[in-house]
């Protein structure tokens, strides 16, 4: 389990607010590949029960490592639990926050897709959740992580993910993207995007409009 650490500053926007990044840099092995031990790879069932875990947590340590509290931060905690570090990839952009860091961990040791079929221990990527280059404009690809915890029956995404002031649950339907909730007050997207006075008008806020992909790294 994740050790609680003192009280880090919480960020009190909507969305990931993840800076760019140090990149991780590769330890050299210290001992040659055929004497290492095998380990049991991680499954989706046991992702997702760390995910869980951190539900309500608003500060995090993983195995003793400093790990950013924000949604990429989070999520990549939730990995190397099981011995994945999701910001290891060769590809070089001194300005990736951490969200671009794991998207590019995916393009070499995973692979992407669009659902509309999820599974738990996916990842899921949003857009736009915030002004990451703040022009003003609605040009702000990979701005947002979360995990996938399930999908219910009515297609409903349920995902972790650490929003505002603390890591929680959130949903997405992607056959309604732009419906907050059902007339009998069943919720479909959450909010992922504060509303401001000056976003252009076609500005999203719900998960569901700000959707980008789904991610798959674990695959049993």
């Amino acid at each position: 389990m994740f050790l609680i650490m003192a009280t880090i500053a919480i960020v009190t926007l909507v969305g990931c607010t993840t800076p760019p990044v140090e990149r991780p840099r590769a330890s050299p092995p210290t001992e040659r590949p055929c004497c290492r031990s095998v380990e049991r790879a991680p499954s989706r069932s046991a992702i997702v029960r760390t995910a869980a875990k951190l539900v309500g947590a608003k500060t995090i340590e993983s195995n003793g490592r400093r790990v950013a509290y924000d949604c990429a931060g989070v999520t990549r905690a939730v990995f190397l639990k099981h011995g994945i570090d999701l910001y290891g990839s060769s590809a070089n952009d001194p300005e990736a926050n951490g969200v671009r860091l794991i998207h590019a961990h995916i393009r070499q040791q995973g692979t992407f897709h669009q659902g509309p079929v999820v599974h738990p221990g996916d990842l899921v990527f949003f857009d736009n959740t915030w002004d990451f280059n703040g022009d003003g404009k609605v040009n702000d690809p990979l701005t947002h992580i979360g995990i996938v915890e399930r999908q219910k029956p009515d297609g409903t995404v349920i995902f972790i993910s650490r929003v505002a002031g603390a890591v929680e649950r959130y949903h997405m339907n992607l056959a309604l993207p732009h419906v907050h909730k059902t007339a009998d007050g069943r919720i479909l997207n959450d909010y992922l995007r504060r509303k401001a006075v000056i976003d252009p008008a076609n500005t999203g806020y719900l998960t569901g409009e700000l959707f980008a992909q789904f991610a798959t790294r674990v695959r049993h």
